[in-house]
Formats: structure tokens, sequence, C-alpha cells
């Protein structure tokens, strides 16, 4: 069944969880889409696990759409979020709306992510009103890195918690059909997900959110460069293909790969003519 804002609405009423993992190209997301999980994100963490660069703050808007558009054709059942990358949307209301458009139109998505709280809420407001359905993003924010001085849990003094909690009512409130909670102590996010009527997608954020994000690389154990606490790994597949490349290498460095099975033939009589003519 093709997932939508209705559709996971209905799972948070009916006490379904929610299942969600990232993607970035089209081969990843059809193999997800298949495997049954209800929402697609296309991350800006796509930074890190795809370019190569030490945080998400210099992915652009083309990156996005490029892979994006990709997902979208792979995914046939799942709903494809897309994250709305570092200044595209902090500078206006505007360019909040023509962005979250571009991502629709160009990128393929169903949803778009932006991270933030009260101060965004203008921005959530003005996408839902151009009928675009809007993610919030609450706890860590990845593109706040720098204000945060790292990558640090959040809400876990009296005020922040306070904050948090009122920064979910207001997103909801603003028209976010869900909630991303990243790197918050599992009792507040069970708090959150209580007082707020739209589904709670949670990533470090214990098991009482509505529903769990993770980076594929992570939960693959394909991204050797940082393993987060909140990442399970369900299979070793980076060590898996790695066996699998130096199994290759071997293979051709004997001249066991390719073997007859790999090759193509060509008549003798055709062949025989080819070495006359030289």
């Amino acid at each position: 069944m093709k997932q939508t804002v209705t559709t996971l609405q209905k799972m948070k009423d009916n006490h379904q969880k929610i299942s969600m993992l990232t993607a970035y190209d089209y081969t990843t997301a059809k193999l997800v889409d298949q495997a049954g999980v209800h929402m697609i994100l296309v991350g800006d963490s796509l930074g890190m696990t795809m370019l190569g660069y030490e945080n998400t703050l210099q992915v652009t808007m083309e990156d996005m759409i490029h892979h994006g558009r990709a997902v979208a054709r792979g995914a046939k059942e799942s709903m494809v979020v897309v994250d709305m990358p570092f200044m595209s949307y902090q500078t206006s209301v505007y360019d909040a709306v023509v962005n979250a458009g571009r991502l629709v139109k160009e990128g393929g998505a169903h949803a778009v992510k932006l991270e933030g709280g009260e101060r965004v809420c203008p921005h959530i407001k003005a996408i839902t009103e151009a009928s675009i359905p809007v993610v919030a993003h609450l706890g860590l924010t990845p593109q706040s890195v720098n204000e945060f001085g790292g990558y640090k849990v959040q809400g876990k003094s009296l005020d922040a918690a306070r904050t948090l909690i009122e920064d979910a009512k207001r997103v909801e409130a603003a028209g976010a059909f869900a909630i991303v909670l990243e790197c918050v102590p599992d009792k507040l996010a069970g708090i959150i997900t209580e007082e707020v009527s739209v589904p709670t997608i949670g990533i470090g954020a214990g098991p009482d959110c509505d529903g769990q994000v993770l980076v594929y690389q992570d939960m693959l154990g394909m991204y050797g460069d940082m393993q987060p606490k909140f990442a399970k790994r369900f299979e070793k597949v980076g060590e898996i293909m790695k066996q699998a490349f130096r199994n290759y290498c071997q293979e051709v460095a004997k001249g066991v790969f390719p073997a007859e099975e790999h090759c193509f033939h060509i008549d003798e009589e055709i062949l025989k003519c080819v070495g006359e003519n030289k």
C-alpha cells in the first residue's frame, strides 16, 4: 500500500510502529521499498555517507534534488521525504517555499524535512499552505552542529526539556505532519509522543516514539568513520562487501575470473576467416 500522510497518521492512531530508513540512490531505494519500509528519508546525511564531507553543511539543493530524483524512481510504496539542506530555508520564508517546491517538482519528494522549532514555524506554515507536507526535526539538529558545539544529546536540562515539548507542539500547530526526534532522552521523547497528535520518528530517542529512523549505512555496518550509540548493526554488510571485493581482486590476479561461463563465443569458421584476412 502506498504510504501517505493519512496512512501514517492512522498508524499512530492505531498504535502501529512506523519504519523509516535513509536511501540516496535508485538501487538502495528499490530494496528498501521492497522490504516494506514505510518511509524513505533522502537525508542531507548523504554529505557524509555519499559525498565524504565532514558534516551536512556543504550539501546543496542540487545534491538533494539529484539524489531525491533517483530515490523517487525506486520507491513505489514508501513515502519519500527529502531534507531541505543548510541555508535553503533559513534565509527567508519565501526561500523555504521555493526550495521546498523544487524538491517536490525536481526531486520527486512526497514531503520535505527541515530542522528547528519555534523559529521555523512560519516556514512550516507557509510550505504546508503550498500543499507540501512537512516533517519537522527537533533535538539534535545536525545543521546546527557549530551552534551546539558538536553532536550532543539535547533536552537534558529542565529548561531544554520544556523547550523541546513546547517546540513539538508549535511545529505541529504550524502544520508538520510528523516530527523527527534526534538524540533526545527516551523518557522525554515518550512524553513528547504523548503530547502531540502527529507521529514522532525517533533516532536515538528511545522506543516510545511512534516510529524509528536510521541511516542505512549505519545499520548495515557500511560507514566505518563513526558508529553512533543509537545505531544497531543489523548485519555486517560492510565486511561482506569488502570480502567480496578482495575475492574479486584475487580471482582477477590469478586469472580465475572470468571463467568459461562468463565468456561469449564466436563460430570457429568465422574466427578462421578473420585470421586469414590479417
